[in-house]
């Protein structure tokens, strides 16, 4: 297995970083096995292509959140790693642990639990003790 695993879509809330301030965190080595990836859709030609990340951050960018690493940008380059026998990449990693705890990024929203009732459950139908049975006597009433 080459990550930790796949999800389809972003478990924690979309932080905010703009490409400037993304660029501002030092980049460092991360173990492919160690990521969860965000996206599951691999594009060929990406993959194929070395000059993928002309245009954008040489990094990929790393998102720690509920003490998970996740790999929000660079799948691509990740891959391309793996294919060349390299079980680390190169990343930057926001912790958005910390931003949450220091109130610059929203928490994240939680589904409501299963609503608990205290009402006392109904009887299904009368039980009748098996010494008391009589022929057809057994069957409960519908």
């Amino acid at each position: 297995m080459i990550f930790k695993g796949v999800r389809d879509g972003k478990p924690y809330v979309d932080h905010g970083l703009t490409s400037r301030e993304w660029a501002q965190i030092p980049p460092r080595q991360f173990r492919l096995d160690q990521l969860t990836t965000v996206t599951t859709v691999l594009a060929l030609d990406k993959l194929l292509s070395e000059d993928s990340t002309f245009y954008g951050d040489l990094f990929a960018h790393v998102v720690l959140f509920e003490g998970n690493l996740y790999l929000e940008d660079g799948l691509h380059r990740a891959v391309r790693s793996a294919l060349r026998n390299r079980i680390i990449i190169h990343a930057r990693m926001l912790d958005l642990d910390a931003r949450i705890a220091a109130g610059l990024t929203p928490a994240p929203e939680r589904p409501a639990s299963a609503v608990e009732t205290t009402a006392p459950i109904p009887p299904v139908g009368r039980i009748v003790h098996p010494s008391r049975r009589r022929s057809g006597a057994h069957r409960l009433p519908d």
